[in-house]
């Protein structure tokens, strides 16, 4: 990246290159389409990323609504492994406390062989209660579990040896196999929304994933902290997070506001409603302080407001309007790569696919091109 230059208010990073992945998301809001269809278009915009000249491909978990229908991300991933040459692949995220540890690093291990290096680990510990319930896991156990699985997995992605005395986990040593050939380090990554989650994800060695719903200077004090904790434990830089960013481009501007305005809108609002941001559960959980505060500025401001403030944190616009703020968001974090979801909300897979090919044609090389 660029060297940093100061401003009144925060650190401010020149543009260099900067990776530029596809997210897929398997969105089916309100079920307006039978789920085989979604995966059937998804899948295909999948297969765009490598030929059209994109550096990795993404997929996040979630279960049992048709908020996401990637139950299994790792699954995907390999899917993906076997259909691509080139492109890194990479989990936003697996969530740790719904899985067993041990099949979870088995799973990684495996992947990791068949793709030849090119998996990128992102891992998070989840929100959604409904998922909770449905893995029979207590939501306020959440941050304990994720911490002892975390600690297990990544240690046997070095060693080769899985082994640990936890609270929630007691492991007996065995060989991890197939045996692990190549460091995670610098390329495990955590998602987290919750600012008090950041001096963990450092202790534990992990980079930060970006899921854009706050104003990017928050984003941007919060990972100044999280890197100086970082920086304490480990004597070494943190990785470079990673941003992800909800897309449309159109050439023109007018349609491009119009259509991130109802489709980014209503992707957040299907957030709120999966998440129960609006609801009152939070506050009574353990670990899940910092979504209180989500959901009382909710009930302050209303859903409409929510989802602006959403749209406006987002990459849309004409090609060249696309670009700038894509820099404005890799100047302001210093970001290594930013994670593109084109497809959401129920979008006509046509649009959806004319916005991608428009931004990979006419945005994404110059992303991709270092500043002289």
């Amino acid at each position: 990246m660029g060297r940093e230059t100061e401003t009144d208010t925060e650190t401010v990073v020149k543009p260099g290159a900067l990776e530029v992945g596809l997210s897929v998301v398997f969105q089916n809001v309100d079920a307006t389409r039978p789920d085989h269809a979604v995966y059937k278009n998804e899948l295909r915009i999948a297969d765009l990323a490598e030929p059209l000249g994109f550096d990795s491909v993404w997929t996040t978990e979630h279960h049992f609504t048709d908020y996401m229908l990637v139950p299994d991300p790792l699954q995907f991933l390999t899917y993906m492994a076997g259909r691509t040459k080139r492109v890194k692949l990479g989990s936003m995220v697996v969530v740790l406390p719904w899985h067993d540890p041990v099949r979870v690093a088995e799973s990684v291990a495996m992947l990791d062989t068949i793709s030849e290096g090119r998996f990128i680990f992102g891992v998070g510990r989840g929100a959604g209660d409904i998922e909770f319930e449905g893995f029979r896991v207590a939501m306020s156990e959440s941050r304990d579990r994720f911490i002892e699985e975390a600690e297990m997995i990544l240690s046997a992605l070095e060693t080769g040896v899985l082994e640990y005395a936890g609270k929630h986990h007691q492991q007996p040593r065995r060989m991890l196999r197939p045996t692990p050939t190549r460091t995670f380090k610098g390329r495990s990554y955590a998602g987290t929304l919750s600012p008090d989650a950041m001096p963990i994800m450092a202790k534990l060695g992990l980079g930060i994933m970006i899921i854009p719903q706050k104003p990017w200077e928050n984003v941007a004090r919060e990972l100044a902290e999280y890197g100086t904790v970082f920086r304490a434990i480990h004597g070494t830089e943190p990785p470079k997070p990673y941003a992800s960013a909800w897309i449309y481009c159109d050439e023109d501007g007018g349609r491009a506001k119009q259509m991130a305005s109802r489709y980014m809108g209503a992707y957040y609002r299907s957030t709120i409603d999966h998440y129960k941001f609006d609801g009152k559960h939070f506050a009574a959980t353990k670990g899940y302080e910092y979504y209180d505060k989500i959901s009382k500025n909710l009930e302050r401001n209303g859903k409409d407001s929510a989802a602006d403030g959403f749209v406006d944190l987002q990459v849309w616009g004409t090609p060249d309007e696309c670009y700038e703020k894509a820099r404005a968001i890799q100047g302001r974090i210093g970001c290594v790569g930013l994670n593109g979801v084109f497809s959401y909300a129920g979008m006509p897979y046509e649009a959806a696919d004319a916005s991608l090919r428009l931004f990979a044609e006419k945005v994404m090389p110059r992303l991709q091109k270092a500043a002289p």
